[in-house]
């Protein structure tokens, strides 16, 4: 694995850890993150469960740059241990250009999957079904965020590799913003989902819209974390 996207996260999570308001937060939010355990941490560490559960606690006062840089090299230790997937992940989206609170998930999978599959990761509910109902990757996005600083150009570059793919917009209040941009984007993704509202929140006009361009439409309500920690093992 190449040395450059492995520098570029350790230094980008380090930086975030050092400068947050609650570093103990932000320290677990990547250790879950990295589907890393507090024991399997402090193993790499050879420090006890309990530093690190005490770190995150705030039982602790605060690490200091060193032990912050200790603990994210351990996180990307045990990750190449595990064939590097999070540091892959990471760096496709750091090498698409985007950063990480626009970009909350680029995937691209060996092979297409139902979408059924990933409805079932999201515990989505299918409103409209497209042209295609097999994708190849999914990207995660901030809806808000990407909406209000992306130019039309840097859209098409949510893609990822390929445009079978499910767009995720997360914090979605009505679907109007995300439906709308699909209007000027071309070619569309196979599908999109819209996550953090009800069926009764939906913009009136999105299923027709989405009927329209041919692309599948569901809605989601599943807790974040816990939503992207499943997208994250897929396929």
């Amino acid at each position: 694995m190449t040395t450059v996207p492995r520098e570029d996260l350790a230094r980008r999570i380090a930086g975030e850890i050092t400068l947050s308001d609650d570093p103990g937060a932000t320290l677990r939010k990547w250790r879950t993150d990295f589907d890393v355990s507090q024991t399997a941490l402090a193993e790499q560490l050879d420090v006890s469960s309990s530093v690190i559960s005490d770190y995150e606690s705030g039982r602790r006062e605060s690490p200091g740059i060193g032990v912050v840089r200790r603990m994210v090299e351990a996180l990307l230790d045990i990750d190449e241990s595990r064939g590097g997937g999070r540091i892959r992940q990471y760096a496709r989206v750091i090498s698409a250009g985007f950063e990480s609170d626009i970009v909350q998930d680029l995937r691209e999978y060996p092979t297409s999957i139902p979408l059924e599959t990933l409805y079932d990761a999201m515990d989505a509910t299918e409103l409209v079904r497209g042209d295609q109902d097999r994708i190849s990757g999914h990207t995660v996005i901030n809806s808000i965020e990407a909406i209000t600083r992306l130019s039309s150009e840097e859209f098409y570059r949510l893609y990822g590799q390929s445009t079978s793919r499910a767009l995720v917009f997360t914090g979605v209040t009505r679907g109007e913003s995300p439906l709308v941009a699909m209007r000027v984007v071309n070619p569309t993704p196979n599908a999109v989902v819209l996550h953090g509202l009800t069926e009764d929140d939906l913009w009136e006009h999105a299923p027709s819209l989405a009927t329209i361009d041919g692309f599948s439409l569901a809605i989601s309500n599943r807790d974040l974390d816990e939503m992207l920690e499943d997208l994250r093992r897929l396929p």
